[in-house]
């Protein structure tokens, strides 16, 4: 067991926490905020996207491809993380269809009231209307319980590339880390308008960004025995093909709803310049 977790391990799983508590400043945004920078959160939003996807499309995927090149020749080596990479998109396509992402399907009206151009609730407050504060509750456990299950992949993303290769690993984490503070405002809001609790909203978003490093635990257990070089490169293909598809589908429409001119192509630009030149710096 001491082998199984060594340093790097451990290394790895701080990071993954880090970026999934992440979801603990969205919760923060609600609870102690009444208002919040929507343009920055735009930009934010898409630097993420752009980093998520220049990351996973120039060295997570030439990781696999590499890896998959140790025991096959060069063509079938692109083929499989070719193939590997579409069923990332496919695994993440299926997560949404089976568990839709309330975050990713809010309107851009809901989406500036809960990003904090409302007034929010004090602690104090007195819901009156049962069935409303019935119908919250049911939206928040549901929007942790959806959020919560499009985490673990993500967690299991952030482990391997930085158990990998931390140059690849920590602008991954970043990237999430970013993308899960809109995530801990989705499922705060709803608790907080249902309890008046702050703390119940912070701990909502706690736990669900804490799946990531149960994503990454549990993934891990399971490949251990076998990781080789032919795992690693379905893997990282894997994370490369899940990494882009919750970019487009996710990051980007989100920062688009929150912007109010062209954050979302400037966050983007900016994202992918700032990776390459992290990956130029210190490869």
């Amino acid at each position: 067991m001491g082998e199984l977790f060594g340093p790097n391990v451990m290394i790895a799983l701080a990071i993954t926490l880090g970026a999934g508590i992440a979801t603990v400043f969205g919760s923060f945004l609600v609870v102690f905020a009444r208002h919040t920078n929507t343009r920055l959160l735009a930009f934010g939003l898409a630097f993420a996207g752009g980093a998520m996807v220049y990351v996973s499309l120039v060295e997570i995927f030439y990781k696999a491809q590499v890896a998959f090149a140790q025991s096959l020749p060069d063509k079938q080596a692109y083929a499989w993380a070719t193939l590997w990479f579409f069923v990332g998109v496919m695994m993440l396509v299926v997560i949404d269809r089976l568990v839709p992402n309330p975050h990713a399907s809010m309107d851009s009206d809901q989406i500036r009231s809960f990003a904090g151009e409302a007034d929010l609730p004090h602690a104090g407050m007195t819901i009156v209307d049962r069935q409303r504060e019935q119908l919250l509750r049911r939206v928040g456990l549901m929007a942790a319980l959806a959020i919560t299950a499009h985490n673990l992949p993500e967690g299991l993303a952030t482990f391997f590339a930085t158990l990998e290769s931390p140059v690849v690993g920590l602008p991954l984490a970043l990237a999430i880390a970013i993308h899960n503070i809109p995530e801990g405002v989705s499922i705060a809001v709803p608790v907080f308008y249902a309890t008046g609790s702050k703390t119940k909203a912070v701990l909502a978003s706690l736990i669900s960004g804490l799946a990531e490093v149960v994503g990454a635990v549990v993934g891990y257990l399971i490949l251990a025995p076998f990781l080789s070089d032919a795992v690693f490169g379905a893997v990282f293909g894997l994370i490369a093909g899940a990494m882009v598809y919750l970019a487009l589908d996710e990051l980007l429409p989100a920062s688009r709803a929150y912007a109010k001119g062209h954050e979302t192509v400037y966050g983007m630009v900016i994202g992918m310049a700032a990776i390459a030149a992290s990956l130029v710096l210190f490869r």
